[in-house]
């Protein structure tokens, strides 16, 4: 399924006036189905991720920023690595770490689904070293727990769902 189809980004429009606009990222997994949407605002010096996703496998999961804006199933790869703009590795337990779009583990519900409020360690959406640069950023759910440490994704396994951002 092609990028365009499979992941969307569209701009929010709850943002209040002189603020940073906000951005959404409809997540969908390998097989195209949209598990939910995400919404990504700059939160100070952090992003701030929001939203509730279904039909996830339940268990713990690694989710990252990844630094290309493209989800091309079945595997996701084309997402490229982990967005960090520094030159640091991945992992908030890494000495070397964090990279800024190193995100806290889900805990899917037996019900499959998931309420997601966390932020990334830094950065912004448009500011320095942004987010949305011209190739965009994805955010992807992998298959296992991330263990916080490992470079370069913390040993969480397969990418299992992406959504794209982009900078429009």
């Amino acid at each position: 399924m092609a990028a365009d189809s499979a992941a969307s980004l569209t701009l929010d429009s709850t943002a209040t006036a002189g603020a940073s606009t906000g951005v959404t990222a409809k997540v969908v997994d390998a097989g195209g189905r949209e598990l939910g949407v995400l919404t990504l605002a700059d939160a100070g010096a952090a992003i701030s991720v929001d939203g509730t996703l279904r039909g996830l496998p339940p268990g713990v999961h690694g989710m990252h920023i990844h630094a290309v804006g493209r989800c091309d199933a079945p595997d996701f790869a084309s997402a490229g690595p982990h967005w960090s703009p520094t030159p640091k590795q991945h992992g908030s337990t890494n000495q070397a770490g964090p990279h800024h779009g190193d995100l806290m583990n889900l805990t899917v519900g037996a019900d499959s689904s998931v309420v997601v409020k966390m932020s990334t360690p830094a950065g912004s959406l448009r500011g320095e070293n942004p987010l949305l640069d011209a190739d965009g950023a994805a955010i992807v759910i992998h298959a296992t727990a991330d263990d916080y440490k490992t470079d370069p994704s913390g040993n969480s396994g397969a990418r299992i769902a992406c959504g794209v951002a982009s900078g429009s």
